[in-house]
């Protein structure tokens, strides 16, 4: 008898689909055209995850940092608030907008605050705002059963869930917010579960990813990454890269292109055919960095406050096109996307393995 498989069990170690759109002069855009980039893509997709970030949808309250929280149910709410309030001033607390749509079921509780820390607490502590921020994270999603923050920057959010993108999207209203830029992500789930937590965007303060691919060195990073406070606990590999992303830029001090050049290292015989100071740079990232080397195919798009960054493997493995029209530059797995959200789109192109694709907000 010929067993049928069902819908999430077929591997497609390609799957996965990847979107963005960025406008270099800080103009807002509605989301509702990076929902429509992915229905071309959506057979890369299996309906176990689909998700996007936006930046710039929260002016008025940019100084605060916007928490976004799954609980399972009210008891996991009311413990978390209780301790939100005693480390926080929440300036506003509210149920985070959707519409009740028959694709998207047994959704948990979704809330957002925005909130600033206590300086009374940073005083005692004697820690930034930031780290604190990504401190209360680990705690909540560690500790607190039932509570998960998705997203903790500010003037920024992370919206996604159990369901295909497109509809994704829908659910959460995006149609009625406006960013300068977005992410989105259509998840094939390969290794991991597909459930609310684990879908993408995974994100940490302003740093966002979205992520085709899989991490063979996943354990190392994740050890190398735990010994400095990140706990990864939202069951999917992608997440890694996120903490890999503040630990190396807050943290560290490096710039993108340094970033790229730890998790995506030329290998050693290209450095040696560069020039003494190439050399050396890349010689020290590596070393110093070496446990954060990322392996394993993958295409994966960093957002952050004012930019993006894409990156794909050393190898290219995965694919990646790149277009721009006028002031906005886009990034998606396939030129289809890219053709949906601006049909005359130009200089299509596909960045080289390795070799970050960096664009900024003009100040």
């Amino acid at each position: 008898m010929m067993h049928t498989k069902r819908e999430g069990e077929i591997r497609i170690p390609s799957g996965c689909a990847i979107a963005a759109v960025i406008s270099k002069k800080g103009r807002g855009m509605t989301g509702e055209k990076i929902i429509e980039s992915m229905k071309p893509m959506h057979d890369r997709s299996n309906g176990l995850g689909g998700g996007f970030a936006g930046y710039g949808i929260y002016p008025e309250y940019k100084e605060q940092y916007a928490l976004h929280l799954f609980y399972n149910d009210s008891i996991a709410k009311e413990e978390c608030e209780r301790f939100l309030k005693d480390s926080f001033e929440i300036v506003k607390a509210e149920l985070i907008p959707t519409r009740k749509i028959p694709q998207i079921t047994d959704e948990p509780l979704i809330w957002r605050y925005f909130v600033s820390p206590l300086k009374s607490v940073l005083a005692s502590l004697q820690l930034d705002e930031k780290e604190y921020v990504v401190r209360t994270v680990m705690k909540i999603n560690t500790e607190m059963k039932g509570a998960y923050v998705f997203s903790s920057g500010k003037n920024m959010g992370a919206f996604k869930a159990v369901g295909f993108p497109e509809d994704v999207g829908y659910f959460y209203k995006l149609d009625e917010y406006e960013a300068y830029s977005w992410t989105a992500h259509g998840r094939y789930p390969t290794n991991t579960p597909g459930w609310w937590g684990g879908a993408h965007p995974f994100a940490l303060l302003d740093y966002s990813i979205v992520h085709n691919g899989e991490i063979s060195s996943y354990d190392a990073n994740r050890r190398f990454i735990e010994m400095f406070g990140y706990q990864c606990t939202l069951q999917t590999d992608t997440e890694v890269i996120t903490y890999i992303a503040d630990y190396l830029l807050r943290r560290q001090g490096l710039t993108q292109e340094e970033m790229a050049s730890v998790i995506a290292a030329p290998f050693w015989s290209t450095i040696q055919r560069m020039p003494p100071e190439e050399q050396k740079r890349l010689t020290y990232l590596r070393s110093v960095f070496s446990s954060l080397l990322i392996t394993g195919p993958f295409s994966i798009v960093l957002g952050f406050e004012g930019g993006l960054m894409a990156l794909n493997d050393r190898l290219k493995l995965r694919s990646m096109v790149v277009g721009e029209k006028e002031d906005k530059v886009f990034i998606a797995s396939e030129e289809a996307a890219i053709r949906v959200m601006e049909p005359d789109a130009e200089h299509i192109w596909s960045p080289a393995g390795g070799e970050p694709v960096i664009i900024k907000v003009e100040v």
